[in-house]
């Protein structure tokens, strides 16, 4: 198994991320619209279109998240990936692989009557029930699948409850009382 680099962002840190996913859905809607327009613009198949889009587009893995009493171990399988082509980031509370890879040939030739070799995107995101300490998660590939092994984060001890008190009611007098 080969350790993978996991990107670790705070609350403060999510730009660079959000802008990433951004363009991914920019290019999305660019290729989109080019099938549309090969279709000489008929019309009811736009949504077709954008999920053929996403399809070709973008690829969201099958993942398995599982939890023990202190960490998550979080399985996402990555096939025909490498170790240099997937990007893990972890946020408190949520974790995101993504991936890209070039496969085949690199420009469509002139004579070409199909092709199937293109360029593959992977994202997935999996959020936490609780949040996750990120000095303590790592990432390991093997075999076409991802591990990912986040420790929980300590949480502040819980307050405990204050001895209970007795309220007297009195006729005609509304009582509030706070929790």
């Amino acid at each position: 198994m080969s350790k993978v680099e996991i990107r670790k962002l705070d609350k403060d840190n999510k730009e660079s991320l959000l802008a990433s996913v951004e363009n991914l859905f920019g290019r999305i809607k660019e290729r989109a619209y080019s099938l549309f327009e090969k279709r000489e613009w008929a019309d009811g198949r736009d949504l077709d279109d954008w999920l053929s889009a996403e399809r070709e587009l973008l690829w969201s893995p099958p993942a398995e998240l599982t939890e023990t009493e202190n960490e998550f171990h979080l399985l996402v399988a990555v096939p025909g990936f490498e170790e240099k082509e997937i990007e893990v980031t972890a946020t408190p509370e949520t974790v995101i692989v993504k991936a890209k890879a070039s496969t085949g040939t690199e420009k469509e030739k002139e004579d070409t009557v199909f092709s199937e070799f293109a360029e593959r995107t992977l994202l997935r995101r999996i959020d936490l029930p609780v949040p996750i300490d990120l000095d303590h998660t790592n990432a390991t590939l093997g075999k076409g699948v991802l591990k990912i092994v986040a420790k929980k984060a300590a949480l502040p001890e819980t307050v405990k409850p204050e001895a209970e008190k007795k309220v007297e009611a009195k006729e005609g007098k509304k009582i509030a009382v706070a929790a």
